[in-house]
């Protein structure tokens, strides 16, 4: 499909979940499940970096407040890597706030 096939394609989607599944493929492709997992990666650098700045943090500060280095805080704040939930947990703790996990 050629670029003008594809944004004709793209302008007939009537809805998000249209334009993801033309963009990305149906869920549960590869395509797809690598843009929700970077999606939601982007959402949660996003949020450390939101928090950490109402913290009146530098990422330095906030590196050595919870024992990790700078570069970790950088990439995640950059949605670059993947992190446990044991971190998120004590990075948030760091700037003395908490995480609340739901499952939908």
């Amino acid at each position: 499909m050629n670029n003008a096939e594809h944004t004709k394609h793209l302008m007939q989607c009537s809805n998000f979940e249209q334009l993801l599944d033309a963009e990305y493929g149906k869920r549960g492709t590869h395509n797809r499940e690598k843009f929700e997992a970077d999606a939601e990666a982007f959402c949660i650098g996003e949020l450390l970096r939101e928090q950490r700045l109402q913290a009146g943090l530098t990422q330095k500060e906030l590196a050595d407040q919870v024992g990790t280095p700078v570069t970790t805080i950088s990439r995640l704040e950059r949605g670059y890597s993947d992190v446990s939930l044991s971190s998120i947990f004590q990075i948030f703790a760091g700037m003395g706030r908490k995480v609340a996990v739901t499952l939908l």
